[in-house]
């Protein structure tokens, strides 16, 4: 595909860091699979070594992605923004939320070897919870949500374990979980079982908490419009509305699988594999299992928001009948 072999001899001009205002010779290695060709005002990002006699080597380590980086964000959030108005600015907040959420709260906990499955459910709804409130208020649409969501993200938890151990893998088949071994060998109380459905709950709450909001704000329009419409009649509009989504959610969890798995598909695919052996790899089953486990919270969490929205507007509903 055109790309570029062998190595490049340059003098860098050393910006940031430690060696600030060096200049260096540095080499860089190209082949197809790594290095990056550069050209003369490119701007990288160095890996320098040290010798006991004071020198200093310095190799290439990548193209400097930063700036592109911060300039892609920038337009995410102006594009939210823009379109969504307030609600998109607070629909940002509740990401920064769930941001610091798995990256403040979760991990640090998990590393303090605290319980993977029960912390990473809790924690997934402490977010989710945030969230809610912070787009929708304290009200009953957001209860509806919120409820739908922990029920549809507790249905995958289950169903991931029920897989798990039925197919008889865990998070300790993965080949990425062998940097954590040694993170164990080294003392880190790390529990590693978990991690497998822990992944599932996680990547479950994004589609969950869409599906939920969606049908809870839409029973709430539709009982705004027409109150006396009784539990059935609610129950049946919610579900209408149910259906059409889970027809292109479904697709959109399995062909995120898909995506992110794509390079692997087509490597698998060139070994020509029996169906038998194909389903049979961990790889496939960790996969199949993933994807699986979450669209299935995804679906069920549509007639258990439907169930707790046509319970809470009902109940409105039967009282002010009552006092008339």
């Amino acid at each position: 595909d055109n790309a570029y072999r062998g190595e490049q001899l340059m003098l860098v001009d050393v910006t940031t860091g430690e060696y600030a205002g060096k200049q260096l010779q540095v080499y860089n290695y190209v082949a197809p699979i790594y290095g990056v060709p550069l050209k003369v005002g490119s701007g990288v990002t160095l890996q320098i070594s040290v010798y006991d006699n004071g020198d200093l080597r310095a190799t290439v380590f990548e193209y400097n992605r930063e700036p592109i980086m911060i300039l892609v964000v920038v337009l995410f959030l102006v594009v939210t923004v823009l379109v969504g108005g307030k609600t998109g600015a607070k629909s940002l907040i509740g990401l920064l939320v769930t941001l610091a959420c798995l990256f403040w709260i979760l991990l640090p906990l998990l590393m303090k070897g605290a319980p993977t499955l029960l912390t990473v459910f809790l924690v997934c709804a402490y977010a989710a919870a945030v969230c809610f409130v912070l787009l929708g208020g304290v009200s009953r649409k957001t209860a509806c949500a919120l409820l739908g969501t922990i029920l549809g993200m507790g249905i995958a938890l289950l169903f991931g374990l029920l897989a798990q151990t039925l197919a008889k893998v865990d998070g300790l088949r993965n080949s990425e979980v062998e940097p954590l071994l040694q993170l164990r060998q080294d003392g880190v109380p790390l529990g590693l079982k978990g991690l497998l459905v822990g992944g599932i709950v996680i990547s479950t709450l994004g589609a969950v908490m869409d599906v939920a909001m969606s049908i809870s704000s839409a029973l709430s329009e539709v009982h705004a419009v027409n109150p006396t419409l009784n539990r059935r009649q609610l129950f049946r509009s919610g579900m209408n509305i149910g259906r059409d989504m889970v027809g292109t959610m479904t697709n959109t969890l399995i062909l995120a699988v898909v995506g992110g798995a794509f390079i692997t598909i087509i490597y698998l695919t060139s070994l020509r594999p029996s169906l038998n052996q194909l389903m049979s790899t961990t790889y496939f089953s960790l996969e199949v299992l993933q994807a699986i486990a979450s669209s299935i919270g995804v679906i069920l969490a549509v007639p258990l928001t439907v169930l707790i929205g046509m319970l809470l507007y009902g109940k409105r509903h039967a009282k002010a009948a009552k006092k008339a």
